[in-house]
């Protein structure tokens, strides 16, 4: 009677055991196949990020010939654009990029103020390259921030936040709009 008893509660803690081990690895494997996620979300932002990043010299260049007397908003752009190239953390990049985003805006304002830039045929390719550029970046950041959210989700989720901490994992960071994403600029004619 005592064997029979002693098989039983080796029988249940050896299901206990396959149990925990499965949820374990089950839990962790989710963690980081859902952080690949994100992180590969993350590098489709920044080949979007890095054209854009790319085409913005040669718009500078285009709108310095004719717009000699901008050189604020030109010096803020090709500021923007170096702190774009110098941000290393990816809140950082996100900062740096809603300051470039910004300054852009205010570029094509300015940019209305010139007709004959305007129809410039090499003015009108690097705006159509910019405006593809902004979709396929603002693509991207939503399929990032749908990564970040279901990462965020899982590890914030019970009884997997437990195993989070224990693993090293936390919360990553969305992309957010900057403030001034949320008026539109002005065009004075």
């Amino acid at each position: 009677m005592a064997k029979k008893g002693l098989l039983i509660a080796l029988v249940v803690a050896a299901v206990i055991a396959v149990s925990l081990y499965g949820f374990v690895k089950g839990t962790y494997n989710d963690f980081v196949t859902l952080d690949e996620k994100v992180k590969s979300s993350w590098a489709q932002v920044e080949n979007q990020l890095q054209r854009r990043f790319d085409l913005i010299p040669n718009l500078v260049e285009t709108v310095k010939g004719y717009a000699k007397h901008e050189r604020e908003v030109l010096t803020e752009v090709t500021n923007a654009r170096a702190r774009v190239g110098g941000a290393g953390t990816i809140p950082d990049k996100i900062q740096a990029n809603n300051e470039l985003t910004s300054a852009l805006s205010r570029l094509l304002v300015v940019v209305e103020n010139y007709p004959d830039l305007k129809a410039n045929q090499n003015f009108l390719k690097l705006q159509d390259e910019l405006a593809g550029t902004e979709n396929r970046i603002a693509t991207e950041r939503r399929r990032y921030n749908e990564a970040v959210q279901a990462y965020n989700v899982r590890v914030r989720s019970f009884p997997a936040n437990l195993l989070a901490g224990m693993f090293g994992f936390g919360q990553a960071t969305f992309f957010e709009a900057p403030a001034a994403a949320r008026t539109a600029p002005q065009v004075k004619f």
